[in-house]
């Protein structure tokens, strides 16, 4: 198990390094594929032995080779962070054919809340191939987040799809703008992944996580009620929650 962790936290850190072209340049609008990585400073085209994931950003110690501009910590963070949700995949549903679509759901959620954050945006291009995915993947291997020995099955994720989907168009129509149909189609994703119940949980973790970023912001930045905030990086969060904690949060709840 310890060689497969490694292994996991190897191709995380990969995977990783391509997320943080996704980041960059699927809001732009630009081609994932071409051309090779550059600097966005002088445009340099980056060198495969400067393009190892964490290692390369130690060694250059965060700066371009050319042109010495700062190399953001994003970069490296981003990559951190998927190598740990893969080992953190692994260590929490155990090696199956479920492993894959498990990471590329984490390695989707990390790419948005990045582009939410700087574009107030979910591109549709990330959720709609998501939805099918997770609907797919749920109706043959995914388990089940609150029974993590048990398939999830279609019928749950369908439900999932459907309520997580309509539950944020509701509020988009109530609110008038103040939710995005970024987010009604993430959550919709949210749902084929992990079915009708992480909705709830979700929903309740990036309202509680987001009100109190809100008024923290309130209160140290200045910042007044009708600041826009990003909501997809809250939902993001709630979803990982409930991914790697949804059973024993259930439990707790009925047992409490």
């Amino acid at each position: 198990m310890t060689l497969l962790y490694i292994v996991a936290v190897l191709i995380g850190s990969v995977i990783g390094s391509f997320l943080n072209v996704c980041i960059y340049r699927i809001p732009r609008d630009l081609s994932i594929v071409l051309p090779s990585s550059r600097c966005p400073s002088c445009n340099k085209a980056i060198k495969p032995f400067d393009n190892i994931p964490l290692i390369s950003f130690l060694i250059l110690n965060g700066r371009c080779r050319y042109c010495k501009a700062r190399i953001s910590l994003r970069y490296p963070l981003v990559e951190a962070l998927n190598a740990f949700f893969y080992g953190a995949v692994l260590w929490r549903y155990g090696l199956g054919w479920h492993i894959p679509p498990l990471f590329a759901f984490c390695s989707a959620l990390l790419v948005i809340t990045f582009i939410d954050f700087d574009f107030q945006i979910i591109p549709d291009v990330i959720t709609i191939p998501g939805i099918f995915i997770g609907l797919i993947a749920s109706s043959f291997i995914l388990p089940d987040p609150f029974a993590r020995h048990s398939l999830l099955g279609f019928r749950d994720a369908a439900i999932g799809l459907i309520s997580g989907g309509g539950l944020f168009y509701l509020i988009a129509m109530i609110s008038r703008g103040g939710m995005g149909g970024g987010d009604v189609k993430m959550m919709a994703m949210v749902g084929a992944f992990t079915g009708w119940k992480s909705i709830l949980l979700t929903t309740f973790a990036a309202s509680l996580l987001g009100s109190a970023v809100g008024i923290f912001l309130m209160i140290f930045k200045g910042k007044g009620r009708k600041t826009k905030i990003p909501f997809g990086p809250f939902l993001a969060t709630g979803a990982i929650i409930t991914l790697f904690y949804g059973e024993e949060l259930l439990a707790l709840y009925l047992h409490r």
